[in-house]
């Protein structure tokens, strides 16, 4: 019996070790390594929110419930990872407190510096400070990681917000192209892709390092990461396709960048993604929506070089390198249903963009209506301060008519 306890002891002394390396893997090595335990973490809550939100049709709501999704997570994981060790720590203390429950309070109790219950010995005090150690380290470590993951989290959100003016909501490709030639010079869309370059490479780095910031959705339910990083590659791809000799140099880097920013991440979640496709691999966009976007940009006056049955192959060599993950992503996380972002688990249709108003004094009630046509009034300057007319005005009423 004394040999079976010291055997259920050494499992946990592994238990409570395996638990350690876990934790320093997921909040103290940068390296996007996904543990199983993670992986079953999320799993577990994903499922379960897909079953509250799976009977509300409307986006806009089903969008508010799934805000909680991440921070629901990383409660779950912290309680794992404390009841992993209380049972380990239980496991360890049975030779010295053979009873399970009184062995299982002993180890709570010492996780939590509570110091209720306790037993008199060098092997059990040496078990309950490493419980009350391991205890409190791990609560500090996952607040101390919660900085990281919002300091992460504003970093992302302040770009895709920027987004929303050059894109509408929530955003699109040719909209954001589209909107651009209203007075852009190329120099500032150089520079606006170099910035979504540097974008890609900081979300490819921290979200790839902290998986769990994948779950954390926008503030506004009709804007969302993954869909402002596909309007933004849908635009440089458009772009490259219809005029290529006004294309900057960083509108191909900010292209590259974008999709290995994509299958990374999607490598991340869990989703297998082709890493070399060809150019004229399979698209779920078809050449009729991306005639749409062109007519779009067409319609403003923007310089196109080709026509779109030119355009359409080279805007497609470039789309299948990032459409698959993109698109994945965007089922899996439920973004929001924007155009050219692919279908989702629960069949939503499509949201168009909305364009940010132009109201102007000519037309200040319906930025959508016909300009102002008519006539200004003329100010009667006959009338005194005070509104009335003077004596002898033949168009005051109360004058005798003359015959």
């Amino acid at each position: 019996m004394a040999f079976l306890r010291d055997v259920v002891a050494a499992v946990g002394v592994a238990v409570v070790m395996v638990t350690i390396a876990n934790v320093i893997s997921v909040l103290l090595v940068p390296r996007g390594r996904v543990s199983w335990l993670l992986r079953a973490q999320d799993t577990i809550v994903d499922d379960v929110f897909r079953l509250i939100t799976r009977r509300i049709p409307q986006y806009i709501r089903r969008d508010g419930v799934l805000a909680v999704q991440a921070p629901v997570l990383l409660m779950v994981q912290l309680l794992t990872w404390l009841l992993i060790l209380a049972l380990g720590y239980t496991l360890i203390l049975l030779p010295s407190v053979p009873e399970p429950l009184s062995s299982l309070r002993e180890a709570l109790s010492s996780m939590f510096t509570l110091g209720f219950t306790t037993t008199h010995g060098t092997w059990p005090t040496i078990v309950d400070a490493a419980a009350a150690l391991t205890g409190l380290v791990v609560i500090a470590l996952q607040i101390a990681y919660l900085p990281t993951l919002y300091g992460a989290y504003n970093r992302r959100e302040t770009e895709v917000t920027l987004l929303q003016v050059r894109a509408g909501e929530p955003p699109w490709g040719p909209e954001l192209l589209a909107r651009t030639h209203y007075g852009i010079l190329g120099l500032d869309l150089a520079t606006f892709y170099g910035g979504w370059e540097r974008w890609a490479a900081d979300l490819a780095e921290s979200h790839a390092s902290y998986p769990v910031l994948l779950r954390f959705r926008s503030p506004r339910p009709l804007t969302s990461w993954i869909v402002a990083l596909l309007a933004v590659l849908d635009a440089a791809a458009l772009q490259v396709a219809v005029a290529p000799k006004e294309s900057p140099v960083q509108t191909r880097l900010c292209l590259q960048m974008g999709y290995v920013c994509l299958r990374r991440l999607a490598t991340t979640a869990g989703i297998r993604v082709d890493p070399d496709p060809r150019p004229d691999g399979p698209l779920e966009l078809t050449f009729e929506d991306f005639r749409e976007g062109y007519e779009r940009i067409v319609a403003v006056g923007y310089p196109v070089e080709r026509t779109a049955e030119e355009a359409w192959p080279h805007f497609r060599g470039w789309r299948v390198n990032y459409e698959a993950a993109a698109y994945a992503l965007a089922r899996d996380l439920d973004a929001v249903p924007a155009r050219w972002s692919g279908s989702r688990r629960t069949g939503d249709q499509r949201i168009e963009t909305v364009r940010p108003p132009n109201r102007t004094p000519d037309n200040p009630d319906d930025p959508n209506g016909p300009r102002r046509t008519d006539r200004p009034r003329t100010v009667d300057r006959s009338r005194r301060a005070d509104g009335t007319r003077p004596v002898d005005d033949p168009r005051r009423s109360d004058q005798p008519t003359k015959t």
